[in-house]
């Protein structure tokens, strides 16, 4: 498939849409310092009113990934659009934590977007640049930036309610604007029926590749989520500074997603996460040493591997599922997000159990190394053929 100046722009659409919903799920864990200390909330009620929405960001990639296959990314995506900026436009009016929990929850539906954008954008890509293309789009995960960045500033400045509408408001002018110029790729073959669109989620290649995507994405989505709460109450910066600093972890993993996808089209991606993995349990020890040198080290650490992690794995999602991405992107990404969803609330137990976050970060580490195991045993081969463990 020649890429084209459609095929360019189909992917600038579908980018820009998805970085817009997480930017509006990113606002969540920006505004939590300021919503615990008006709600005066312990570590277990901010790590479950951040874990929430990752919750059905999770659970709905499924069908959202399968409707895609189905119906087609534009109309899919139009809808999970419009979803999103309702709770992005109730979370300015959370009064108490109820509503904190139930607006919280439904602002999920922001992040479940991504395995639409993924079978969106993958139809209008050959397969050997479908790495790249995926991995540009990932660089989406820059909407969560935005939001760790500028929800703070944006509410000390404006109002509390205003570091929620701000990205609602955009997200709604990109609807828009993508309702006007989305296309979907043309279709190879007949629309299938649910019975095939369901079929490769039985394939063990989609269970391992979920397997990858908990650590390498979860892992993201983690301390994205956690890293505002880690900085102001383990070195007690102001909300301002720990979102700064969140901002350039998500700037960093971000940037180093397609340059996973770009190495993974040229040496494989299997290649890629046996490197990845190992260096991961590396800065998993630098994060559980509590001092801010350590800390930062093992944080941008963390950062760059799992970036790369990410644009790996989906490199190999459409290599062996180029008919199925949609519903395996949902079953991959659900996964990625359900290991964004455990973290916090361990984290939160720990703490509140030992005063700290450090046996959170041993474990991490023991889970990174189980995933190399792993994919250490795997073979790889070109045509890729992964998964056929020895």
């Amino acid at each position: 498939m020649q890429e084209s100046s459609s095929s360019k722009l189909q992917l600038c659409l579908g980018t820009g849409a998805f970085a817009l919903c997480f930017a509006v799920f990113g606002t969540m864990s920006a505004m939590m310092p300021m919503l615990s200390r008006q709600m005066h909330l312990t570590s277990v009620q901010k790590s479950a009113a951040v874990a929430l929405p990752v919750l059905l960001g999770s659970l709905g990639r499924v069908p959202l990934g399968m409707l895609t296959d189905r119906f087609g990314g534009r109309v899919v995506f139009s809808v999970v659009m419009a979803l999103s900026v309702i709770p992005a436009f109730l979370m300015g009016t959370v009064a108490d934590y109820s509503h904190l929990l139930t607006y919280g929850f439904f602002i999920g539906i922001a992040l479940a977007s991504f395995s639409v954008g993924v079978g969106f954008v993958s139809g209008w890509f050959s397969a050997e640049r479908q790495g790249f293309a995926l991995g540009v789009y990932g660089a989406g995960n820059i909407g969560q930036s935005l939001a760790a960045f500028g929800s703070p500033f944006i509410a000390a400045a404006a109002g509390m309610r205003w570091g929620f509408w701000i990205f609602g408001v955009l997200l709604t002018i990109w609807l828009l604007i993508f309702v006007a110029m989305a296309r979907n790729a043309p279709r190879r073959g007949a629309v299938k029926s649910f019975a095939a669109i369901i079929r490769p989620l039985s394939d063990g290649r989609s269970w391992i590749l979920s397997l990858y995507y908990f650590l390498t994405f979860g892992g993201f989505v983690a301390m994205g989520v956690y890293l505002p709460i880690f900085l102001t109450e383990m070195f007690k910066l102001t909300p301002q500074n720990a979102g700064l600093r969140t901002a350039g972890f998500i700037v960093l993993a971000t940037a180093m997603r397609p340059v996973g996808g770009t190495l993974a089209d040229e040496v494989g991606g299997g290649t890629i996460l046996k490197w990845v993995f190992p260096f991961v349990a590396v800065m998993a020890i630098f994060l559980a040493c509590p001092m801010m040198v350590t800390f930062t080290i093992g944080a941008l650490g963390m950062a760059a591997a799992i970036g790369l992690g990410n644009g790996a794995v989906f490199k190999l999602v459409p290599e062996y599922f180029p008919n199925s991405v949609g519903s395996v992107t949902g079953l991959v990404g659900a996964a990625g997000g359900l290991g964004g969803f455990f973290p916090p609330l361990l984290l939160g137990f720990v703490k509140q159990q030992t005063g700290s976050f450090t046996i959170g970060f041993v474990l991490l580490g023991v889970f990174a190394l189980a995933c190399f195991a792993v994919v250490a045993r795997a073979r790889f081969s070109n045509p890729p053929a992964i998964v056929q463990c020895a």
